[in-house]
């Protein structure tokens, strides 16, 4: 016993440190001027910039080619995992079926694009739109349900938007759709097969959803999410129009997945329903609670680490996946609130909320007596 209580202690103790670490580095960030984070911004577009640098992927990527492994899977991860985060990290919605959303505005640019010559702007657009008008769909006969009900459902709409698209002829059925036009030249720039333009086209579209996100929680609507999250009954009975701000968040969330769709389409050139599994979905949600679900910087670094390690061990072949889940397991007994944590968010999981919303019932965090849990 005495053994087993060491391993805990020092599991407890490794915690605390790596959580002293970002608890001082968002304590600084709260409290830093106007200029510090300019400062700290525009580091990172310089970085982001550099960031396909041969010399940086010679370690980041040795098995691929860096830059187009920074489109597909880490940018398009990224962009996707900041449009789940409005769902699950904001409103408190577990959505399994966030693929969906992808898949459309993936159909929307190639559909449009070869059977009826839009161009790319056009086309992501109405991307867009379809995939808005879609999470009002799925959001507007569901969104009376919660915790696990919702998940099943969306889970649902995922899988028959993949088999739909499987099984219809006029969108190429199991064959899929070849030939997807790409995106004109931009500032004398041709887009073809070389990744370098399309990385910045990806990284201009990360920069534009991270403002519109961030403005939004920082506005009513994101605090009408937060309350929505902590207590949905308490903010019913405060005036919250629930439904409504449930169903923007789907609106919302979908908007972001499709955008990712569109762009991904463009350079991939070819897309099939295998492209768009259940599986999909998953890796996502894992990415958005990983990196600290509700916390913009933790959801985008969960969104890297599941894109690239897989990646970067591409050399062990198919003991990179045993690798990879190992490493998650690790993580996520050592941080389950996630790596980067808000301070909300943390004392929710602290409280038993499980840091993701109502799922139904209550889940012991890391410092409560599940007894107690259970006992309520």
């Amino acid at each position: 016993m005495k053994g087993g209580d060491n391993v805990s202690n020092n599991g407890i103790s490794l915690r605390r440190r790596i959580g002293g670490s970002t608890d001082r580095v968002r304590d600084w960030w709260a409290g830093a001027s106007g200029w510090q984070r300019w400062i700290v911004y525009i580091g990172l577009i310089v970085f982001a910039l550099i960031l396909p640098a041969p010399w940086i992927g010679s370690f980041m990527s040795p098995g691929a080619d860096w830059t187009t492994v920074l489109i597909f899977p880490v940018g398009v991860y990224i962009l996707m995992a900041i449009g789940l985060n409005v769902v699950v990290g904001q409103a408190g919605l577990l959505d399994l079926g966030y693929v969906a959303f992808f898949a459309i505005g993936a159909y929307s640019l190639a559909y449009l694009g070869t059977k009826h010559g839009w161009n790319f702007w056009a086309t992501l657009v109405m991307g867009i739109v379809l995939t808005a008008i879609s999470g009002v769909i799925l959001g507007a006969p569901t969104l009376r349900l919660r915790g696990d009900y919702l998940a099943i459902v969306t889970l649902g709409f995922g899988e028959i938007v993949r088999i739909t698209a499987d099984n219809t002829d006029e969108i190429g059925g199991s064959r899929g759709i070849t030939n997807i036009p790409h995106p004109p030249p931009m500032f004398g720039t041709e887009f073809s097969f070389d990744p370098a333009p399309y990385y910045y086209m990806i990284l201009a579209a990360i920069v534009i959803v991270i403002i519109f996100a961030r403005r939004l929680e920082k506005s009513r609507v994101g605090r009408a999410w937060a309350a929505i999250r902590e207590d949905e009954d308490a903010a019913e009975l405060m005036g919250v129009p629930t439904f409504k701000f449930k169903l923007l968040a789907f609106f919302i969330g979908a908007m972001i997945g499709g955008f990712a769709g569109v762009l991904y389409a463009s350079k991939a050139v070819f897309i099939a329903p295998p492209n768009f599994p259940f599986i999909l979905s998953a890796t996502i949600l894992v990415a958005v609670v990983l990196g600290g679900s509700g916390n913009l910087p933790g959801v985008m670094l969960g969104a890297f680490l599941i894109a690239w390690l897989p990646e970067r061990f591409r050399e062990l072949q198919e003991y990179r996946i045993l690798f990879f889940g190992g490493v998650l397991v690790l993580l996520m007994a050592i941080r389950p609130e996630g790596l980067l944590p808000s301070r909300r968010r943390k004392a929710e999981l602290a409280e038993g909320t499980g840091g993701m919303g109502s799922m139904g019932a209550e889940v012991a965090g890391p410092t409560t007596d599940s007894s107690v849990e259970v006992s309520r």
